[in-house]
């Protein structure tokens, strides 16, 4: 973690009730029921991961940002996307969606974590106090320049590994929970492979126009069981696919995992098989 001293002046006291406010407004509108998890979210101060105030947010269903009025951390503690690149509409996980698609993951300690696009590391470092010392979080962030600024907040955190690297290609253990960050037409051959029994896959299935849900994929025996759980709107991963066919595919997920769990063996061209 960032040294006190690098912060800006200001009343911790003020800071720590904001932070209680953001923690209870989560926990009331997404009902989280994991204890873990809201312990994870007062103690990370969000401001350990971005650069120094003033700052460009905007609400869930805003279009454009607006500046917060001066560097004081009290402005990041509400549900807000925080811009990392204004210009390609890039910001942070918004902390409600987030903390409700961990919860639903039921997140344990000493599990084992791969994050695909961890951006900064903000919900890397929740994750890391959710699995404890005994659990470990690999965090892949396929951006150089945001992957060395993860690896640097992420410093004084022994049990988060961060990676420069390729979601796709860079799960190289096998993994209790998969988080991918980012918007996929169909999940990767490789998340399946890579997750133990009883493992848990979160990956946004999303069209071109970032529109899409995320789909909760479990592993069971030999069979996988894909579950839609949330209407999501998302940056697209790296080597998402960018024609028609691949909408299709990630709209058919949505419609086919949405009234029942789908379940299935494996992937034919992205989709479902049994063979």
């Amino acid at each position: 973690m960032r040294p006190l001293a690098s912060r800006p002046i200001c009343d911790m006291r003020d800071i720590a009730a904001a932070r209680a406010r953001y923690v209870g407004l989560i926990a009331r509108r997404e009902l989280i029921s994991s204890k873990r998890l809201l312990d994870a979210l007062a103690a990370v101060p969000r401001e350990d991961f971005l650069p120094r105030g003033p700052w460009r947010i905007k609400d869930e269903a805003a279009r454009s940002y607006r500046l917060t009025p001066d560097a004081d951390p009290v402005h990041l503690y509400d549900n807000v996307l925080v811009a990392i690149d204004a210009r390609r509409k890039l910001d942070t996980g918004l902390p409600s969606l987030w903390a409700h698609l961990i919860d639903i993951l039921d997140v344990k300690q000493g599990e084992r974590v791969v994050q695909i696009g961890c951006g900064l590391g903000y919900f890397s470092a929740v994750l890391s106090r959710m699995v404890g010392p005994k659990g470990h979080v690999h965090a892949i962030e396929c951006d150089e320049r945001l992957a060395a600024r993860a690896g640097n907040y992420l410093r004084g955190y022994g049990n988060v590994t961060v990676v420069h690297g390729d979601g796709c290609k860079d799960v190289v253990e096998p993994a209790d929970v998969i988080i991918v960050h980012a918007g996929f037409s169909h999940p990767h051959p490789l998340w399946l492979r890579s997750l133990r029994p009883r493992g848990r896959l979160l990956v946004p299935l999303t069209q071109r126009d970032r529109e899409g849900a995320a789909i909760k994929i479990t592993r069971k025996a030999k069979r996988f069981e894909a579950e839609a759980i949330q209407q999501i709107r998302i940056f697209p991963g790296q080597g998402r696919g960018v024609t028609a066919l691949d909408d299709r595919v990630a709209d058919w997920w949505q419609r086919a995992s949405a009234p029942a769990p789908l379940r299935f063996r494996g992937l034919a061209q992205g989709l479902p098989s049994d063979g």
